[in-house]
């Protein structure tokens, strides 16, 4: 595409000499004049042309020409019609006629005439007075020319023998006297949606940020009432986007004398309501300051959204008596309150200063090393913006940064000033921003034109530049100033959320949401198993979801980045290498044109033009390195032809750092709770025994997080001639200790009762090997017993009872006894008198046994207690052994909300009815 651009004058006529007389065929009803006569009656004062290829994106590239272009000129209000009416043109001659398109924008007082010009030329020239039929709006053709009669003042269209040229013209919209803004009258289906009743809540803050007066509109809205909001902060409700560096804090706009934008509030429900606000400062008779809030839903903005407002007049219009500054008269007044908004009026108007094709601002990085583009106009800025150049690298033009510079053509000294590379610009201008002698950036003006310019003209610009220099770095200061604050609370908010989680997974997907969208388009995540190992593509997050399968095809089609333990970011230009040669093939087969020797990618394999694109741009490379090992890498990545910030680096590379740690304390917590897991399932027994006879059924629950065995255990075990032991105990306190009393007192019984030792003689023997542990013995509970089924139909219990909880007998007529008589418990005296009692469970009998766990479970100072646990078995008559666990651990949840402190074990027997089972 070629560009240029000239200021004030008279068009050059665009029709070669000695054409053809040129038909023109105009709509009825529109004074249609030849573009002669309203040169003479309008002055153009400024021209802007292109030329785009006969290829698909040309519809794009189109309407950034002229919504470029027109909003250069100050017609944000024609810019929307304008775009829409150049797209279905240049769409006409590009896709549709299949030729190149040429575009002229002509700027007047009036308004804005615009020039499709292609080289179809069809001559279809309707009879006079006959009316002219463009067919129905849903066909593509002639919808251009049914758009253009709809929304342009006038329209039509000339024809040679060569080319077709369709032009239309948009005046500037007339606005009343007395009136701020105002909008054309439009068809309803046009109008902005809102819900049947609009509600603009009205919410007043003080000066301290605190909630003072919230309307009715705003209890329905949010669901909060007045009574409870008052008196709190706003900030406490408000979900304010933290995007580091590009936006004010909450409590920053409340103190701004107005303010306007979008954010979110908090509703009752929980949820985040996206709101679209417009605050204004005002103080009341005794001079206290206040802000008023007024809120809609965000897709109601429209009832507070104020119109953009256009360039201001030059100074020159402003009252004569007033001092010119200097500043003023470059800038215009008022000057943007935004740096970005600053340098973007600061290329424009260097532009057109020096009649220029483009223009472009560099500001120096905080080391002055590189300079990165913040602003151009003339130029693929999608592509340039936030690219960095060095500042000595090389004897062209950024290796004497610090002087001005005039070359009269580029390509007699390539790569002089990188940025123009491939852009067609031939001179150039450039001179450096000083304040107080330090270099803070440099601005420069082109033309597609050799020799244009001299030190003449680079006097001129510097001169401009001396007068923005100050204002410039004083705006960049506090835009790094607002964005190192930001990224110190976007910091301590990473490092909260990393340090909430020990889990590997989620400490994955939080690195990835920290840094998409806020930092980069997309994020990858590679880790390293062990030194030795491959790095592995562990997640892929896009900010656009339906890309993230795509963008992993395209990653794992690439070697992945070297683990270098280097600190800071490396650019990794295998992505986007890949990107292109995907996007490249699948333009040649959407075209027909992959021949054999082309690889053949079948649907649904490989990346999409979507994911090349989205992976085109800037990919960065930061190393995790914990603990002096690299343990993974975090890759960032930019959509096509965009670059990341200094800054924004600088901001990763501290992410990352946290990051690592986070991912590797993940690690190692889950190495170590995998071992302790399998230490603490080793302390339980495999499974359950059948028993001929009797119904058993166990229910375990750990306190604690992550733990499957606690102080709590039991066993059943088989014994000899049909015998059958079982145990339910309690070890004091918790830990290695306990677990290690644990697993001693369970080993010991089995091997013990194998010995034919009876149940006292079992306990005694064990509450010796607990007192031989000297230092780590821990006391003990233990409800120890032998089981023999007999052939009537019972079963016949052995019980000893070392200081447990007594064991609980449910008969069929429901009634219920304890089964055995409190004794002494394990590991505390050395010389132990047990004895041993007889239980006989007659059919359709229960024998419960629980520890303290399920008994002592509380509620406030309610206590469930041994009664509370023999009413709840009272209720269990007829119920299988499994049913009669279930009950009880269900009893014993509802009866507090909290959660379990203590572990609880439930150990259910049951001998079958003779005619019920």
């Amino acid at each position: 595409m070629t560009t240029g651009l000239i200021p004030g004058g008279q068009p050059p006529d665009p029709r070669p000499t000695g054409a053809l007389p040129q038909q023109r065929r105009e709509p009825a009803g529109h004074a249609a004049q030849h573009v002669e006569n309203r040169s003479r009656s309008s002055v153009i004062t400024a021209r802007a042309a292109a030329s785009f290829e006969p290829v698909g994106r040309s519809v794009a590239s189109a309407r950034s020409f002229v919504r470029d272009t027109l909003q250069g000129w100050g017609f944000a209000d024609i810019v929307d019609d304008a775009v829409v009416l150049t797209s279905e043109l240049v769409t006409n001659a590009v896709v549709h006629a299949g030729t190149s398109a040429d575009v002229l924008c002509l700027r007047s007082d009036e308004g804005v005439r615009i020039e499709v010009a292609d080289r179809y030329p069809e001559r279809e020239i309707p009879l006079q007075g006959t009316a002219v039929n463009m067919g129905s709006p849903d066909r593509e053709g002639g919808r251009g020319l049914q758009l253009c009669a709809a929304l342009a003042g006038r329209w039509g269209v000339e024809y040679i023998p060569t080319h077709k040229t369709v032009w239309f013209q948009l005046d500037l919209p007339a606005r009343a006297v007395g009136t701020r803004a105002a909008g054309p009258a439009l068809p309803s289906e046009l109008l902005p949606l809102a819900d049947s009743r609009v509600r603009v809540a009205v919410v007043q803050v003080d000066r301290t940020g605190h909630i003072a007066a919230w309307n009715e509109d705003a209890e329905d809205l949010f669901g909060y009432s007045a009574e409870q909001v008052t008196g709190k902060p706003l900030t406490d409700l408000a979900a304010w986007p933290h995007t580091p560096g590009t936006s004010t804090g909450i409590a920053e706009a409340l103190r701004l004398s107005r303010w306007e934008g979008s954010y979110g509030i908090r509703a009752s429900t929980g949820r985040v309501t996206p709101v679209y606000a417009s605050h204004l400062r005002v103080r009341d008779t005794a001079g206290e300051p206040s802000t008023v809030c007024l809120l809609v839903r965000d897709h109601e903005r429209a009832v507070l959204q104020t119109p953009l407002r256009g360039p201001a007049s030059d100074s020159s219009t402003r009252s004569e008596g007033q001092n010119t500054d200097p500043f003023e008269v470059f800038i215009g007044y008022p000057a943007p309150d935004d740096l970005d908004g600053l340098l973007q009026r600061t290329v424009e108007r260097a532009r057109d200063m020096l009649d220029g094709d483009s223009a472009f601002l560099l500001l120096a990085t905080d080391d002055e090393t590189e300079l990165e583009v913040r602003a151009s106009t003339g130029l693929p800025s999608a592509r340039q913006r936030f690219a960095r150049v060095p500042v000595e690298a090389g004897p062209g033009r950024y290796g004497s940064a610090r002087m001005p510079a005039v070359h009269d053509d580029l390509t007699a000294v390539p790569g002089a000033v990188p940025l123009l590379n491939g852009t067609g610009m031939r001179s150039v201008v450039t001179v450096p921003l000083k304040v107080e002698g330090r270099l803070t950036g440099s601005l420069g003006v082109a033309a597609e034109a050799p020799g244009r310019y001299s030190n003449e003209e680079a006097l001129r610009l510097q001169f401009a530049a001396d007068r923005i220099a100050l204002a410039v770095e004083s705006a960049r200061l506090g835009e790094l100033e607002r964005l190192r604050r930001g990224s110190l609370n976007f910091l301590v908010e990473a490092s909260d959320l990393l340090a909430g989680t020990l889990d590997r997974d989620q400490t994955l997907a939080l690195m990835a949401q920290m840094t998409v969208p806020t930092l980069a388009t997309w994020c990858a995540v590679y880790t390293i198993a062990h030194q030795a190992s491959e790095p592995y593509l562990s997640y892929v997050l896009h900010e656009d979801e339906e890309l993230i399968d795509g963008i992993k095809s395209l990653l794992s089609k690439i070697a992945p980045p070297d683990p270098v333990p280097t600190p800071g970011a490396r650019v990794w230009s295998a992505p986007g290498e890949m990107a292109h040669q995907a996007a490249l093939r699948s333009s040649m087969r959407s075209l027909g044109l992959s021949g054999s020797q082309t690889r053949q990618v079948t649907p649904g394999i490989g990346p999409t033009l979507a994911t090349a694109s989205a992976v085109g741009g800037e990919t960065v490379v930061l190393p995790l390195v914990a603990r002096n090992r690299v343990i993974g890498m975090l890759t960032l990545g930019k959509p096509t032809d965009e670059h990341f910030r200094q800054e924004i680096l600088e901001l990763a590379e501290d992410l990352s750092r946290r990051a690592a740690l986070a991912l590797d304390n993940a690690r190692l917590y889950s190495e170590r709770t995998a071992i302790s897991q399998s230490l603490q399932r080793s302390l339980l027994p495999p499974e359950l025994p059948e028993i001929d006879g009797v119904e058993v059924e166990v229910i375990y629950r750990a306190a604690g997080e992550g733990n499957e065995v606690g102080g709590d255990f039991y066993d059943v075990f088989p014994i000899r001639d049909g015998a059958y032991g079982f145990a339910i105990g309690d070890v004091c306190g918790t830990g290695p200790n306990a677990a290690a009393v644990t697993g001693l007192a369970r080993h010991a019984l089995r091997l013990l009762a194998r010995e034919g030792l009876t149940g006292p003689t079992v306990l005694e023997r064990l509450n010796s090997a607990i007192l031989d542990e000297g230092a780590r013995s821990r006391f003990l509970t233990l409800l120890y017993g032998e089981m023999r089924p007999q052939e009537d139909g019972s079963a016949e219990l052995k019980v000893v009872c070392a200081g447990h909880p007594l064991p609980l007998r449910l008969r069929q007529d429901g009634t219920v006894e304890p089964a055995a008589e409190p004794q002494p418990l394990l590991g505390v005296i050395e010389d132990l008198e047990l004895y041993e009692q007889t239980v006989t469970l007659d059919p359709g009998d229960v024998l419960l046994c629980v520890t303290d766990g399920v008994t002592e479970r509380r509620e406030g100072a309610r206590m469930l207690g041994d009664d509370g646990l023999a009413d709840v078995l009272t209720t269990c008559t007829g119920l299988t052994a499994g049913a009669v666990a279930a009950r009880i651990m269900r009893a014993v949840e509802r009866f507090a909300s909290d959660a379990p402190s203590d572990d609880m074990a439930i150990l259910a027997m049951r001998v079958p009815g003779l005619h019920q089972d």
